[in-house]
């Protein structure tokens, strides 16, 4: 019997078809896996809250300090990381302040961030140290729970950083913070980000504040203080 084989046409149109599906399909593959990394990550903010609360439990009722220096500053005891700078080109790495409640060093990063982590094993995420957490080198102190008026409106943790290319920071500041402009949120989900507050849920933020062309992505949660402050 006579056996028929494909023509040089019949393989052009099959190969058409096949890069027209391919162009059509990456896309959306793409976007699937980006939606996958921010609800990991979302995750991931949701679980250092809950560490959050866990820590002020045991603490009567204060928040996590944001960090301290010891050693002549030689060693940073953080909410996320201690590190020890006494190499400052690979500073030593522990589990930070709240290691004891969420002990997987992983939930401190953001799947989708890929910047400078400042030594850091994982970053993406910050702290609001302009409020909750207190800033040493500014004398302000840890805020007691209690004090926070507003929980459902204030922000704990958020997908952070600064610059251009984006870089990662660990310290959320507010807009009236002297060194806001190295505390900014990064909106890098869609133009959202990830946020967890105070009384506990956790949610994609959309609005945004301050931003800057010269450092896209990134700005604040409000036009004010509203989203960090106590009030």
């Amino acid at each position: 019997m006579k056996q028929r084989g494909f023509t040089l046409l019949e393989l052009l149109v099959v190969t058409g078809i096949v890069a027209v599906l391919s162009g059509m399909l990456f896309p959306v593959f793409a976007k699937a896996k980006d939606t996958a990394k921010a609800a990991e990550c979302l995750s991931n903010v949701r679980q250092v809250g809950v560490a959050w609360h866990l820590y002020a439990n045991d603490a009567d009722e204060r928040a996590c300090l944001s960090y301290y220096y010891l050693d002549n500053f030689s060693r940073e005891i953080a909410w996320d990381f201690e590190l020890r700078w006494d190499d400052p080109e690979r500073p030593e790495t522990k589990p930070g302040l709240l290691a004891r409640y969420a002990r997987e060093g992983r939930l401190h990063r953001c799947p989708t961030f890929h910047g400078e982590r400042w030594g850091r094993p994982h970053t993406g995420m910050a702290y609001n140290v302009s409020f909750i957490g207190g800033d040493v080198l500014s004398g302000r102190r840890e805020a007691a729970v209690g004090s926070i008026g507003d929980p459902a409106g204030t922000a704990l943790f958020a997908d952070a950083g600064f610059g251009n290319p984006v870089a990662g920071h660990n310290y959320l500041r507010s807009p009236s913070d002297p060194f806001f402009g190295i505390g900014t949120v990064h909106f890098r989900h869609g133009r959202g980000a990830n946020v967890a507050f105070a009384d506990g849920h956790t949610k994609r933020w959309s609005l945004r504040f301050f931003e800057k062309d010269s450092e896209p992505g990134t700005g604040a949660l409000s036009a004010d203080d509203s989203a960090y402050d106590l009030e």
